[in-house]
């Protein structure tokens, strides 16, 4: 089948010569009937590409050696169909800087009792080899996925698509370049961290651009180029007709058409997928970009707002990591409650939220905005699709970086909101506001985050093993006493 990625994950069999040929010849062709299984699943979202059965140290170094060489594979699959005496493997894991899964299976199903005997035995020993396999992956302390289950089962292909995204996103992490122009707000402690450090654990640069730079590339953008543009608004978006046809309200679409371009070709210049500004400066733009970040959002770009670099960062890997599946992801941030029988919170953010969680077609519409800058400002104004979502914020501790996870229920609100002239959407933290809001502050959790309908909480706790990165989540079932507990 058609599969949603073009990266690979590899598989590799582990067996020895001990066997003979004649086994050694059925763990190949079992692994090939398993690989060609994963590949027609409907559930798996990547090619799984079979590299034979390792046989000796030389042959598994030399296989991990060619994975992390290969930029087409993000991960490896790693199964035991016979014994692989797991000294074997220390040289080759050692070596190997590419995540893997540690398929626990084995290709037969049922055990023939009429029929069993110790060749079907020796060559069906997952069982015994697996358990060899995983005390030295423990032994050398070496974060994998442990997926187990019949290879024909549903829920393990279920598991595979989910580590497989994890790995997606990290070797999108390891990729990722991150543009800030100008700083974070000032004064503001949670949106501050360690670029270095960051780099180092997760990959992604982070680098600053002058607003002036951006704004040269911005200004050079045709005036053709910005009413075709203009089009595209009109056939995505309900536009009124006085926006097209006012002089002064045509201006403002114009300079978000042209702040839209400007930032995407300077970000693709510069090969970044994510990027950072901040309306306290704003030197040599127009306006602080609205309507252009939320459309960059919906393109796959991640965002921060006030030089927000790692929700910017973790944005751009959550949308990687979703592609295909429904929901959207957006930059997000606590804004505002609603105290009431069941307590609940507004997000929003002053103009960047993205069209990818709108529940309807949105509205484009022109508004003042009085923060950082004072001008009418072109915008998408929707409301939050209902459903369970997440919110995950990544902080920077100093000694250590952390995932906080908070489980919501978003819902449609109860009525219309006329004077907000901003996307938003309003949840139902899980358990309930009184715990996730104590539990995320003693987290230390920001007030921007990551919001998503399409990820789950399986593949963000993928991504946080692969990155040995802690990850806290505050669900249905968070108690405040054992949550502290976990804390320290």
């Amino acid at each position: 089948m058609q599969k949603i990625y073009q990266q690979q994950l590899w598989f590799i069999t582990g067996s020895q010569t001990l066997y003979g040929e004649e086994v050694l010849a059925t763990v190949d062709k079992d692994s090939q009937e398993i690989v060609a299984n994963f590949n027609q699943s409907q559930q798996i979202s990547m090619p799984i590409v079979y590299k034979g059965t390792a046989k000796s140290p030389t042959e598994i170094y030399d296989l991990c050696l060619a994975a992390n060489n290969d930029k087409n594979c993000v991960g490896i699959i790693l199964w035991m169909h016979t014994f692989s005496p797991a000294k074997m493997w220390i040289k080759g894991l050692q070596s190997l800087n590419k995540p893997f899964v540690h398929l626990h299976t084995q290709f037969n199903a049922a055990l023939p009792w009429n029929s069993i005997d110790m060749n079907f035995m020796n060559t069906n020993q997952s069982a015994h080899g697996d358990r060899e396999f995983g005390f030295i992956c423990t032994r050398l302390g070496i974060n994998r996925k442990v997926i187990v289950g019949h290879w024909k089962n549903p829920t393990v292909h279920y598991a595979l698509d989910q580590w497989g995204r994890a790995a997606i996103g990290w070797n999108e992490a390891q990729n990722l370049r991150v543009a800030r122009f100008g700083d974070n707000m000032r004064q503001v402690a949670v949106t501050e961290g360690n670029k270095v450090s960051a780099q180092i654990k997760f990959g992604f640069e982070v680098n600053a651009y002058s607003v002036g730079a951006l704004a040269k590339v911005v200004n050079a953008v045709s005036d053709e180029d910005v009413e075709k543009l203009i089009e595209e608004y009109c056939q995505q978006y309900e536009v009124a007709e006085e926006l097209l046809t006012t002089p002064a309200s045509r201006q403002i679409l114009q300079q978000e058409a042209r702040l839209e371009l400007g930032l995407e070709r300077f970000l693709e210049e510069k090969g970044c997928k994510a990027f950072t500004n901040n309306f306290e400066d704003l030197v040599g733009l127009t306006n602080l970009p609205g309507l252009a970040t939320q459309r960059l959002m919906d393109k796959g770009y991640g965002f921060g707002g006030e030089g927000d670099w790692k929700t910017a960062a973790m944005t751009r890997i959550v949308k990687v990591m979703t592609k295909g599946l429904p929901g959207g992801t957006s930059f997000m941030e606590d804004y505002t409650y609603h105290f009431s029988a069941e307590d609940q919170v507004l997000g929003a953010h002053m103009l960047e939220v993205c069209p990818s969680i709108a529940a309807a077609r949105p509205r484009l519409e022109i508004h003042l905005h009085t923060i950082g800058c004072k001008c009418d400002v072109a915008r998408l104004v929707f409301t939050g699709k209902a459903g369970r979502a997440i919110n995950l914020s990544l902080i920077d501790l100093g000694d250590h970086f952390r995932f906080v996870s908070n489980h919501l229920e978003t819902v449609t609100p109860p009525e219309d909101m006329p004077h907000l002239p901003v996307a938003r959407a309003l949840w139902k933290p899980l358990p309930n506001l009184a715990v996730s809001g104590e539990a995320w502050i003693y987290a230390g959790a920001a007030h921007h985050s990551t919001y998503s309908q399409a990820v789950t909480q399986e593949m963000l706790d993928n991504f946080a093993d692969i990155a040995n990165v802690e990850m806290v989540v505050i669900d249905e079932d968070t108690k405040i006493r054992e949550f502290k507990r976990l804390l320290k």
